[in-house]
């Protein structure tokens, strides 16, 4: 293949900001570098056929999300643990609220952070989502629903930890 300076502008312009979203996706640095490489992979193979008015990025994102969606459903009963560096990178530090939110995401399962992903990093509609995942606009809104549930539990036992804590320094 014939390389284009248009696409290696475009990877050299926007492959920070996919490999940002890749971690908001994956949860971790390692499935957000495959996912970027492969959608980038499909990308380039698509590129003779966009069109000059077609958005890149939008095609890399859906891309991306329909990959880890495939990746969960097929190691939909695999039970992944991973464990962070010692030192992780961060743009700025992050506070204790951030860390929670974080390892709270992390719980979550993998169809139910992507729709989160789409929905509040993404911006995207119900159908919008159910369009890139390739499911109804009713699994979409149950999955939203139970992930904030969990979401809305997780933040309830860090609050009440925070108290019970406090509650013993006191004494």
């Amino acid at each position: 293949m014939e390389s284009d300076p248009r696409f290696a502008g475009f990877v050299a312009e926007r492959g920070d900001a996919l490999l940002r979203y890749g971690y908001v996706l994956a949860g971790n640095p390692h499935d957000a570098a495959d996912l970027v490489q492969e959608a980038l992979l499909r990308l380039r193979a698509a590129w003779p056929r966009l069109r000059a008015k077609d958005n890149p990025e939008s095609y890399v994102r859906t891309t991306m999300a329909r990959l880890h969606t495939a990746t969960w459903r097929l190691r939909r009963r695999e039970l992944l643990a991973w464990d962070p560096p010692e030192h992780g990178y961060h743009d700025t530090p992050p506070g204790e609220d951030e860390r929670a939110l974080e390892e709270a995401l992390a719980g979550l399962p993998r169809k139910q952070r992507v729709v989160l992903v789409l929905r509040y990093y993404e911006g995207l509609t119900d159908e919008e989502i159910a369009t890139a995942l390739k499911i109804s606009r009713g699994t979409v809104r149950s999955q939203a629903s139970r992930a904030l549930g969990k979401l809305r539990s997780a933040a309830g036992e860090h609050t009440e930890e925070n108290v019970m804590s406090e509650h013993g320094k006191r004494r």
